[in-house]
């Protein structure tokens, strides 16, 4: 089993962690009702995606 030598001290071990942060998501609006949604997926609100309608009001 492999044991380390020396303690890691704090900044090394920030340094490593350094990518692990989150991020938020980027938030678009939608052109047909402006309300905000995530890119590249239909809105939640109107059901449409790029023009198009791809979820019919009568099945929300």
């Amino acid at each position: 089993m492999a044991v380390p030598k020396k303690k890691t001290s704090k900044s090394k071990k920030n340094m490593r962690r350094s990518h692990d942060s989150i991020s938020a998501p980027g938030i678009s609006t939608c052109p047909q009702c402006q309300e905000p949604k995530l890119p590249h997926r239909v809105c939640a609100n109107c059901g449409t995606y790029k023009g198009k309608e791809i979820i019919s009001d009568d099945s929300i």
